[in-house]
């Protein structure tokens, strides 16, 4: 089981053995103000018990990304125009590692129906990353599209941004459970919600092949805990 690093942390940790970072999102052409949208918009939601955050997909662009992150690393894009997945396409390595964010909540990101041209076997890790709010045809669709690998999932839209945390939960469980039993040859990446080796394990009971943290970063001494005991780390099955 790979352990991810997902963003906005997965852009900084990017040294730790036995885990992939998944850095970005990038777009085609960069979008400035992260630092700004930070700063604005990055609170603590006390009524769901998540960060919620609105930075939608600021980013030095797609150069930037493949320029100064590791090939190793995973790449996450974003498509905000139809006509930018040609483009993204030529640009970015047939073997390069990628995430396909098609559920940025504070952005209007475009879905084409020609995502497949990203799909290549000399690939190792090219992902769809689904939103809480994605139904089982889209699932399907992506799936047709040849995608084999769903991260689930992104944020949850509210008022102010995309709400992380154990809100997710319940919308996690349900994809694991929908993919993993109508597609078995599918690799699903469960994040949201994981605080702990036991949601990891919750996750895993339910088919998970891998598990994401993102927020869990927040609290350093809580997240090196949960690589500690991590069994890409350790080596060694998930504790009971």
């Amino acid at each position: 089981m790979v352990l991810f690093i997902s963003p906005p942390f997965g852009n900084y940790l990017t040294f730790l053995p036995g885990a992939i970072p998944i850095s970005g999102s990038f777009t085609l052409e960069p979008r400035p103000g992260l630092l700004y949208q930070i700063i604005n918009t990055l609170r603590y939601n006390l009524e769901h018990g998540g960060w919620v955050n609105k930075i939608g997909l600021r980013n030095k662009g797609i150069h930037y990304g493949l320029n100064n992150y590791d090939a190793n690393n995973v790449l996450s894009i974003a498509i905000k125009k139809d006509e930018d997945v040609a483009k993204l396409n030529k640009i970015i390595p047939r073997d390069r590692n990628i995430e396909i964010n098609v559920s940025c909540p504070n952005t209007s990101i475009r879905i084409p129906k020609d995502l497949g041209v990203f799909v290549s076997e000399e690939r190792r890790w090219c992902i769809v990353k689904l939103s809480p709010l994605d139904t089982e045809k889209h699932i399907d669709g992506f799936y047709k599209q040849g995608f084999r690998q769903f991260h689930c999932c992104n944020t949850f839209p509210v008022i102010g941004g995309g709400l992380s945390g154990t809100y997710l939960i319940p919308y996690v469980k349900d994809k694991i459970t929908y993919i993993k039993k109508k597609y078995p040859d599918t690799e699903v990446i469960a994040g949201g919600g994981v605080r702990s080796i036991e949601t990891a394990n919750m996750y895993r009971k339910l088919g998970a092949d891998h598990i994401s943290v993102s927020t869990l970063c927040f609290n350093p001494i809580l997240f090196g805990y949960f690589y500690t005991m991590y069994p890409t780390v350790t080596r060694r099955s998930f504790p009971p």
